[in-house]
């Protein structure tokens, strides 16, 4: 078992291993206490891995409830937001029990942010079930739900106590989800670990360990020195700008991770056609992007995009930070007018 320990507005440990699902009770007993748990998570995750947290956190001496919510990005909304908070007031719980997420980054960013407001804030502990989740979403404390204007729009700065990554629950994954987790891995390779991205040539499942590792270890570094996204912390949205207008053109029929993947490719060429990053590096970004089946091509016009980037929560007034690749394994932040941004996102097209 690994563990990397964050050292934010709350410090905590992430614990990285096998069959650690078997022992959480205990693990979140220590790091959590409380007397009651509720676990929220997906009618997909429940099936697999409910039954073993909930009997656990059982063997721990607490009463557990349960909230399940249909799987998809649709579940993050404010209907499910507001039925766990009155849940947990019908239920009777208080400020010192324990919200459990068990699942992907839907589960964890939607019941991260209910933990948050309960009681002007709950314990809260992250047990996550995807790739994505394991190397970005359960770790830095960034909570939200979406609207229909846009992706996490309403959320908290909200650090969980205890993060549990059980790389056993990887292995039912789909291997369209486990790809979307792929992208984020491939997004931190190139923000900050040319190593990494050399690494990310061979197969990602024999390396899982060591790949959560190294990424939750980047992220901690970057958590450490902003922990609430006015600075450097703006390093890890690389894609998301392009990204997340992907997904909410769709409707959120483009997952995550082929989001971010598109995301990446498009800002990485208007990197290069802006002299930012060289032939090579735009091209080694689009190779290993490829190489892990990724579609690249934007069905959607450079207009459409910026309509829905300009409500994204990057914005800044009048400007919006995007990250642009320097080499592989550095990026930077460039800040751009809006009234630039049409312009930048049909160069990266």
């Amino acid at each position: 078992m690994e563990k990397v320990t964050v050292n934010a507005s709350r410090t905590y440990d992430i614990l990285i291993g096998e069959h650690l699902l078997d022992t959480a009770g205990e693990r979140i007993r220590a790091a959590a206490g409380g007397g009651a748990a509720l676990v929220v998570t997906d009618d997909t995750v429940d099936r697999l891995y409910g039954e073993k947290l909930v009997s656990s956190l059982r063997r721990s001496g607490y009463r557990v409830e349960k909230f399940v919510i249909p799987p998809g990005e649709a579940s993050k909304n404010t209907e499910n937001f507001l039925g766990i908070l009155n849940f947990l007031a019908e239920k009777h719980f208080t400020r010192s029990d324990v919200v459990a997420a068990l699942g992907g980054g839907v589960v964890g960013d939607l019941a991260g942010f209910a933990a948050a407001c309960f009681h002007r804030g709950m314990t809260f502990v992250q047990l996550p079930t995807t790739l994505l989740a394991a190397v970005d979403s359960s770790v830095g404390g960034k909570t939200a739900v979406d609207l229909p204007a846009g992706k996490n729009l309403i959320g908290a700065f909200y650090q969980p106590a205890l993060v549990i990554c059980d790389i056993r629950t990887l292995d039912t994954l789909s291997e369209e989800i486990f790809r979307d987790g792929c992208a984020e891995v491939i997004k931190y390779a190139i923000i900050a670990d040319r190593e990494l991205f050399m690494d990310l040539k061979q197969p990602v499942r024999p390396q899982l360990e060591k790949i959560i590792t190294r990424c939750v270890s980047i992220k901690r570094d970057i958590v450490a020195r902003d922990e609430f996204d006015t600075g450097v912390r703006q390093l890890l949205n690389f894609g998301h700008t392009v990204g997340h207008a992907v997904e909410a053109c769709s409707d959120f029929a483009v997952s995550h991770g082929s989001g971010v993947a598109i995301g990446m490719a498009a800002e990485s060429r208007a990197a290069a056609q802006r002299g930012f990053c060289d032939a090579l590096c735009l091209n080694e970004i689009v190779s290993l992007l490829r190489l892990y089946g990724f579609s690249l091509d934007c069905p959607y016009s450079a207009e459409a995009l910026c309509e829905k980037a300009l409500s994204d929560k990057k914005r800044r007034g009048d400007a919006i930070t995007l990250v642009v690749p320097r080499e592989i394994g550095q990026a930077e932040l460039l800040t751009v007018p809006v009234g630039e941004l049409l312009s930048f996102f049909r160069s990266g097209r």
